[in-house]
């Protein structure tokens, strides 16, 4: 059973009418960036949570959660109104293990993310473990619409302070977007565009790839990398992808 600790939501953040960021005052004490809370609220005797990347690195401030309205949720909907000043409940059991320290060492580190799965990806850039450890960091962040394409200056920032260390792969699906690329993850691997792009190979020997977001892109991103002779990591058997998958 998760032990709760209550803190104030600082700012509701909204992107647009379906997507927000929940800044959250709370002392939730150490973690990695890259790992998730459950953010809840109170329903009678119940607590009412589910899982959230935090946004935020370790050394900032505030926590951050970036998600989605369900619009039939029983969670979502009464967390999109919340407001400033509004109590809210966060884990204090920071977990996951979509961590840099979990990942072998290797030149490229390749982080792919669908929708409100670049919440950990922005910690993990945002800390310096990551460049601690990897030469180059390559961000591939997939939507449908321009509009849901968040963080901008976050991503911008980054690009500044980290120079050809990194490179931003942004990708809109469902409608014409200059300056980056158009179609689903597996499709551009498969057929060079993603490599093309951003002047990289993505190989056994060189690269590994952290994927949040849809089940279905990590499924198929996970077949295009084993058909490149990578394997899932894990801890007893250390591979070239890891994966999150919250339900």
């Amino acid at each position: 059973m998760a032990n709760w600790l209550e803190g104030q939501v600082v700012e509701n953040r909204r992107v647009n009418d379906y997507l927000t960021a929940l800044i959250i005052k709370v002392d939730l004490g150490g973690y990695e960036a890259g790992q998730f809370v459950r953010i809840g609220l109170r329903d009678g005797d119940d607590v009412l949570a589910r899982p959230y990347s935090l946004v935020n690195a370790p050394e900032e401030e505030h926590l951050e959660v970036y998600f989605n309205i369900v619009e039939d949720g029983p969670l979502s909907p009464r967390l999109f109104a919340l407001e400033a000043g509004d109590k809210i409940l966060v884990s204090d059991h920071p977990s996951g293990f979509l961590t840099v320290s979990e990942v072998p060492k290797v030149p490229q580190l390749w982080l792919v993310a669908t929708g409100t799965g670049i919440g950990p990806f922005l910690a993990i850039l945002k800390s310096e473990a990551v460049w601690q450890k990897f030469d180059k960091a390559v961000l591939c962040y997939s939507v449908s619409y321009a509009e849901e394409l968040a963080y901008r200056d976050t991503i911008a920032a980054i690009a500044e302070k980290r120079g050809d260390r990194f490179c931003f792969v942004p990708i809109v699906t469902r409608e014409s977007f200059a300056g980056g690329l158009g179609h689903r993850m597996p499709t551009l691997m498969q057929d060079g565009s993603l490599e093309r792009f951003t002047g990289l190979d993505i190989n056994a020997d060189n690269s590994h790839v952290m994927m949040c977001g849809s089940s279905e892109m990590i499924t198929d991103v996970s077949t295009a990398l084993i058909e490149r002779g990578m394997h899932k990591h894990r801890r007893r058997n250390p591979g070239h992808f890891t994966t999150e998958k919250y339900h």
